[in-house]
């Protein structure tokens, strides 16, 4: 079985050594640490602990564990030590990667705030029962919308092409995978995608089309902010309750969010400043 550190330290120091930091320790607790010594104390042992894994933390609790994780820590400390005493934290490579990790480290900060306010949000929002569904709302839903559709889609970035392509398509819609090769600026992952979506879950431009078309039909061209889009229906498929419930609840829960969103945008003013091109 594989072991840490701290077992393979047993094996290495003696326990006269081993008893070298704990001694020192114990003799120094009564009076204030040199500065220009190597000092552990009690919250450096603390520390350490925190960071072993369950088991290397039970070893270290008992007295040749505590031993070996002092020796580990005193090397550190020495370490440290002598490389501060060599101006090594002055060097351009300590200088460089220290201020990138603190960057990068504020980052990922300032990321986990923005990340928390909005979670603590949304659950306000719940608590408050301004994204609460009812099970009459998904029953009513569920009677209009029980279904979902499946569609491929090919995205041009002008309207002339797009209406060539759609014209070819209408008379050869086995020409699809040719034209969408040819013409479709969509990310290259996204181009032979099949997209199944019930009411809701899509683009509204594109499942108004998609519900009132027959499957294998070809209809567009449709203008989003993503282009011009070209979409073929190949499946429409019934849903039980059960299935479309939990989907019909994120569905409402987006709109009724999508409310509130509204009303916030209503109450703060929103500044956006766009570079000119």
């Amino acid at each position: 079985m594989k072991r840490s550190l701290l077992y393979f330290l047993v094996g290495i120091f003696l326990l006269g050594a081993c008893n070298k930091p704990e001694d020192a320790q114990q003799a120094n607790s009564k009076k204030a640490p040199r500065p220009d010594v190597p000092t552990i104390t009690e919250q450096d042992v603390q520390e350490r602990l925190g960071l072993l894994s369950e088991q290397d933390a039970k070893f270290a609790q008992t007295p040749i564990g505590r031993q070996n994780l002092l020796q580990i820590i005193l090397r550190e400390k020495l370490i440290q030590t002598d490389a501060l005493a060599h101006g090594l934290d002055q060097s351009a490579d300590y200088q460089k990667l220290s201020t990138d990790k603190r960057m990068q480290l504020n980052e990922i900060y300032q990321a986990y705030t923005r990340q928390l306010l909005e979670d603590l949000w949304y659950e306000k929002q719940r608590q408050s029962g301004a994204l609460k569904i009812t099970d009459e709302e998904v029953a009513a839903y569920y009677k209009k919308y029980p279904y979902e559709m499946t569609v491929q889609q090919i995205i041009v970035d002008n309207a002339e092409t797009a209406d060539q392509v759609l014209r070819t398509l209408k008379r050869s819609p086995s020409k699809w995978k040719e034209m969408s090769r040819q013409y479709n600026v969509a990310p290259e992952e996204l181009r032979n995608t099949k997209f199944t979506f019930m009411p809701g879950e899509f683009l509204p431009e594109i499942e108004v089309i998609a519900a009132t078309s027959s499957n294998g039909s070809v209809q567009g061209f449709i203008k989003t902010v993503f282009g011009f889009h070209i979409i073929m229906k190949t499946n429409e498929k019934r849903l039980s309750k059960s299935e479309a419930e939990p989907r019909i609840r994120a569905v409402l829960e987006n709109k009724k969010l999508d409310e509130v969103i509204a009303n916030l945008q209503n109450k703060y003013e929103v500044m956006i400043y766009a570079q000119n091109e």
